[in-house]
Order: C-alpha cells, then sequence, then structure tokens
C-alpha cells in the first residue's frame, strides 16, 4: 500500500470525509451524503476556527482516512488545556496497515506541540474494536460518558 500524506482537510474533501464517516453501522443511520449543505457550512466553522483542526489522510488522491482535533483551553487541572480527538475514521481498504495509529500520533503530537496536558476522546460503547485500538495506543477508558440529544 502506497503512504498517505497527512493534511488539513479543504472543502473539496468534505464528500470523502462524510463517506468515512458514514460507512460503518452507526454512522450509516445519522449521516446523508444527499445534501452536503450541513456538511459544508460545518466545514466553514472548523477551518475559520484556530482551535479546530480537520485531518485527512490522502492517498494518491483519495482520503482514506480522517479525524478532528479540537484544542480546549480550561481551568480545571491548573488551568490546562486538552485536546480532543473526534470522528476518527479509516477507509476499510486502509484498515489493519498502521494507518489510524499513524493518525492518532500525530494528533498527540500535535496536542503536545500546543501545550496540551491531556488528550481524551470518546468512542460508542458498541466500538469493541475501537476501544481495542486506543488501549492499545496508551488511551485508558477512564470515565463514562453522557450526551444530551438536542435536535
Amino acid at each position: 500500500m502506497t503512504a498517505a500524506e497527512l493534511r488539513r482537510a479543504t472543502l473539496a474533501d468534505v464528500p470523502a470525509i462524510v463517506a468515512l464517516i458514514a460507512d460503518d453501522q452507526l454512522g450509516a443511520t445519522r449521516e446523508s451524503l444527499d445534501d452536503l449543505t450541513p456538511y459544508a457550512e460545518a466545514f466553514a466553522a472548523l477551518d475559520a476556527d484556530p482551535n479546530q483542526l480537520l485531518m485527512v489522510a490522502d492517498r494518491n488522491g483519495e482520503v482514506v482516512g480522517t479525524f478532528q482535533l479540537t484544542i480546549i483551553p480550561g481551568l480545571s487541572r491548573r488551568g490546562s488545556t486538552r485536546a480532543q480527538i473526534e470522528a476518527v475514521r479509516v477507509a476499510a481498504s486502509a484498515r489493519g496497515t498502521g494507518l489510524g495509529t499513524t493518525l492518532m500520533q500525530w494528533a498527540v503530537d500535535e496536542a503536545r506541540r500546543r501545550g496540551c496536558s491531556l488528550v481524551q476522546l470518546t468512542s460508542d460503547k458498541t466500538r469493541t474494536d475501537a476501544h481495542r485500538f486506543y488501549e492499545n495506543l496508551g488511551f485508558t477508558n477512564s470515565h463514562e460518558g453522557f450526551k444530551l440529544r438536542l435536535d
């Protein structure tokens, strides 16, 4: 497999990113490629915010991976800044190649570079393979997460 280049996402990448997010049992029920307008609007907000990084792994012009890194300044932990990793996806054709590890290592390194003292992420309780993956990278399952839908 040809190595992938990790780069900041562009508006042109949005359809491929949405397709990656939709390509699993959970995403298939919440995402839609029928109308990309809300995704383009969300991309514009992300791209304009210096505390947001939407990244893609590009292999020969094809997006084969993605994640979002959010830098969160805070008062807890003695005024620590933390990083939140969201929407980690690797294309089926690139799974098992080490690409996911590369994406996560880059995210952790960028969080360090930006002065973060903690990197956090959430993963749906049904994603047991993802849980093993994150634990193998040194993440600990230390909290229970709660969500409240507003739509």
